[in-house]
């Protein structure tokens, strides 16, 4: 049995949005109990998730009335079926996401920016209101109507939040990559939605570093035929601006408008952006998520997160991952969100830290990779830091270790919320994750999240329990992708998340769920590369690797949250420390600083199955420790001398992380 390392006051359950919206739920006619005792409320919140997936239409009803959703035209029903894909939700409402977060009226920080060399500024919610009207008043007088698509290529700035907004209010449909990105995967997203607007910054500072991303950006819009219009934020450089013929170009500053908001009501299910997730079997999927699933979906979320009004945000993230966007929901609690531009490992380990204490955090969202460096590191946050305002620790991107949880509470403060959450892009939320009326237990996310029917399945789709198996979602929920842009059939998102379940959808996460509700990640089942909470597609990385001359071919494998790349080089060419840095740097270059290979590893041959697909899923399962013929049927693949030769190779790299890792 796990230890308990913290448990939730009578006051800080008491002061709970989840216990306010049980409270209501028992104020009409629902029988729901709740304690002030954490341990008596795991049962009581199990009996709650239960109910919650399985009458899916009375919970989500009781949600769009808990939290006062306004539709301008009254819905039919709550939903369509519970065959997906294909689900529609709550038919015939018309809402717009961004009029939500403006119903909150009372000024205040509504976001504040802080960047890695110190630059601060802060917007009110009416400073915010009127850059959002201005900008969306601008972009209808120049044309931009519901339906077209506008894009950003920013780093964490201020500009991207009111860029989402202005695109939401009008019906426009948004999307954006951080400047992180290289540009090659940024032209492999953005091409495909046939932009009419971009708005794009000239660079941003990274770990001490300028980094100028104006060739990039020249590089960007010549690959963008469909470009009307480009407005250009200057960030390092105040002077910064683009030339494009046939293109208007306007300076952010250049846009004013004194013209009063008004919003373009769409139906619950119209799209409202499109994210990015890998690139698995193809061009990186656009998933396509709507204005209602969204919005009820976050909140929905804030029962978990518990953030309200009072609250100041951060999640470090750029705009390419999802947990950007789920600062943005933020707004809709009237929450204050905080954006930090730069390195987290930036001055050992300390911006996060930092900004916690002057800005008076009450929520940091943070990531595993980053909580293990800060367990390797001689930071003491709880001695060095006032933290007195922070009440909650988040952590996702990657399973947070028992060493991790244990040195949150020894380091950083005793009584402290940790709410480690694991969900998706592909969903915008967490499947499970945190409850402010539950303890939490070492190494363990504390729930399923209501609404989620989260169920671990083994091989032959049977779920259960206190064992690893594949993490499946088996009713529909609001927030999952509408479509695929350009895949409206749903061929492409069949494929994606119902091929090794009928009518269930995979997620390709190991999962255990235990008997008191609680649930382990243990990793990405499938061959997605997921690092920093920003995924990529195999297929992206071995575009950019096989394209080195050196190189014949390649396969990536992400274990124990370290990316190895197989190579085989051409010839009798050996790789030295030479080559090893010119495909680094290559991948640095296309992929960006994320996807550099912790570990390159050269092998005779990759292998195979008999239809001469990578074999990437069996060598991660056998990387992470299972059998080698309970990974593979060993007759389904092409060349298995070079499936043994490659593990046997892999043998004392797998040694010296496990070695790091203790």
């Amino acid at each position: 049995m796990p230890e308990v390392l913290w448990k939730p006051s009578e006051e800080f359950i008491k002061e709970s949005t989840m216990a306010n919206y049980i409270e209501w739920l028992k104020n009409n006619g629902y029988n729901f109990d709740i304690s002030y005792d954490p341990m008596k409320n795991i049962e009581h919140y199990n009996n709650l998730w239960k109910w919650s997936v399985k009458e899916l239409e009375n919970f989500w009803q009781t949600i769009w009335n808990y939290f006062h959703i306004i539709s301008h035209t009254p819905y039919v029903n709550v939903i369509s079926s519970r065959q997906m894909p294909g689900v529609r939700w709550f038919s015939g409402s018309t809402l717009n996401y961004a009029e939500y977060i403006f119903r909150n009226t009372k000024d205040k920080p509504a976001i504040i920016y802080r960047r890695e060399d110190g630059l601060r500024k802060i917007i009110s919610r009416n400073e915010m209101v009127q850059q959002v009207s201005s900008l969306a008043s601008f972009l209808k007088q120049l044309g931009v109507k519901k339906g077209d698509r506008i894009v950003g290529y920013i780093s964490q700035r201020p500009e991207a939040v009111i860029g989402l907004l202005a695109s939401a209010s009008i019906g426009a449909i948004w999307s954006v990559a951080g400047l992180e990105l290289g540009v090659t995967a940024v032209i492999d997203r953005f091409k495909q939605l046939q932009p009419k607007v971009l708005i794009v910054a000239d660079g941003y500072i990274y770990n001490g570093k300028r980094v100028d991303k104006r060739e990039d950006v020249k590089k960007l819009i010549s690959n963008l035929p469909s470009l009307e219009l480009i407005i250009i934020v200057p960030s390092l450089d105040e002077n910064f601006n683009v030339y494009s013929e046939g293109k208007k170009v306007v300076r952010w500053d250049e846009i004013h408008s004194k013209e009063k908001i008004e919003f373009e009501y769409v139906d619950f299910n119209y799209p409202l952006w499109v994210i990015y997730t890998s690139g698995t079997t193809g061009i990186p999927k656009p998933i396509v998520h709507s204005h209602g699933g969204i919005l009820i979906e976050a909140l929905k979320a804030s029962l978990h997160l518990d953030l309200k009004e009072k609250d100041k945000f951060l999640w470090y993230s750029t705009p390419s991952w999802m947990m950007w966007n789920v600062v943005v929901n933020a707004l809709l609690y009237g929450s204050t969100v905080v954006f930090y531009d730069g390195s987290p490992m930036y001055n050992n380990l300390t911006p996060l830290w930092e900004i916690a204490e002057k800005e008076e955090l009450t929520f940091l969202g943070l990531s595993a990779p980053f909580i293990h460096s800060c367990v390797k590191s001689t930071l003491e946050p709880g001695s060095q830091y006032n933290l007195k305002n922070l009440k909650a620790i988040g952590s996702t991107a990657a399973p947070l270790s028992v060493s991790g949880f244990e040195w949150i509470y020894k380091k950083v403060k005793q009584d402290i919320w940790l709410t480690p959450g694991s969900g998706g892009t592909d969903v915008m939320t967490a499947f499970v994750g945190g409850c402010p009326i539950l303890p939490v237990w070492s190494g363990e996310m504390q729930c399923r999240w209501l609404g989620v029917s989260v169920k671990a399945f083994d091989s032959e789709g049977r779920p259960v329990i206190n064992e690893v198996g594949e993490l499946v979602i088996t009713e529909p929920m609001p927030s999952m992708p509408i479509y695929f842009w350009g895949d409206e059939n749903y061929k492409w998102y069949k494929e994606s998340y119902f091929s090794l379940f009928p009518n269930v959808w995979w997620h390709g996460d190991w999962i255990m769920i235990t008997d008191r509700g609680t649930a382990i990640i243990y990793g990405r089942s499938d061959s997605t590369i997921k690092r920093k909470g920003v995924r990529m597609g195999t297929l992206d990385i071995y575009k950019v690797v096989e394209a080195i001359p050196e190189v014949q071919n390649s396969m990536a494998i992400e274990a124990y949250d370290n990316l190895i790349l197989y190579v085989v080089l051409k010839g009798n060419l050996t790789l030295d420390e030479s080559l090893k840095q010119k495909i680094k740097d290559k991948m640095r270059q296309e992929l960006g600083p994320y996807f550099i290979p912790d570990y390159i590893i050269q092998v005779p041959d990759i292998p195979l199955t008999l239809n001469f697909k990578k074999l990437e899923v069996p060598v991660k399962k056998i990387l992470m420790g299972w059998d080698i013929n309970k990974a593979v049927r060993i007759d389904s693949i092409s060349n298995p001398d070079a499936l043994y030769t490659l593990i046997e190779l892999s043998k004392p790299v797998i040694e010296e992380i496990k070695r790091k890792r203790t």
